[in-house]
């Protein structure tokens, strides 16, 4: 039984109100690792805006945030979501593009951390958790939504982190040629998720971690 079929299966409201406050926290995670990194390699705007916070005030964006994670929590879709992007001034890093890097990389590492954490616990405690709806619930989202998120920043698109990433491991003309596609980022992520190309990379790890806890 994969992820899909375990979401399939939280009909409640507080099965929907449990995935949403983990998007929130998640995000909430990701972009403080974001403005955490920044602040190591010499830039403290995040710092100094309040943005390493595990408070999901400041990181809201309304429709990353909050409309999108709804929707998909209310059809039972897998939830996920973006938060607003945290500030960095490249001007005050050392090296731009490979601090800029390791900054972009710090948000999915996060995530997968938070669900390596989760999955440790889910495991540690599986008896009491297959009892309670309740921890079933927090752990099951925490990890498949975390890696989830990872997934999805980590495609190699601009704006997404995974584009921030390739942009620091390119050089010479493959780069050049990789910086021309920046301004068609939102049109090739469409593509992405109209072609269920999305879906094809993620299920199959979700559902090895399904067997893995199951």
């Amino acid at each position: 039984m994969g992820y899909l079929c375990y979401f399939s299966a939280m009909n409640d409201i507080m099965d929907i109100i449990i995935q949403i406050a983990v998007v929130f926290f998640s995000l909430s995670v990701h972009e403080s690792a974001h403005g955490w990194a920044a602040d190591k390699f010499g830039d403290p705007t995040a710092r100094l805006q309040g943005r390493i916070t595990l408070n999901p005030i400041p990181h809201i964006d309304p429709v990353g945030t909050i409309i999108l994670p709804i929707f998909l929590a209310v059809i039972k879709a897998p939830v996920f979501g973006w938060a607003k992007p945290v500030p960095v001034n490249h001007y005050n890093l050392k090296n731009p593009r490979k601090d800029g890097m390791f900054i972009a990389a710090a948000g999915p590492v996060s995530n997968l951390l938070t669900a390596f954490v989760s999955i440790v616990l889910f495991l540690l405690f599986k008896p009491l958790v297959m009892k309670t709806p309740l921890f079933f619930t927090i752990l099951i989202s925490l990890i498949f939504i975390n890696v989830l998120l990872a997934i999805f920043n980590l495609i190699p698109v601009f704006p997404l982190d995974g584009g921030w990433i390739m942009e620091g491991m390119l050089k010479g003309e493959a780069l050049h040629g990789y910086q021309k596609l920046k301004p068609y980022g939102f049109i090739i992520l469409i593509v992405i998720f109209y072609a269920g190309i999305l879906e094809f990379i993620a299920r199959p790890i979700l559902n090895f971690i399904s067997r893995i806890l199951f």
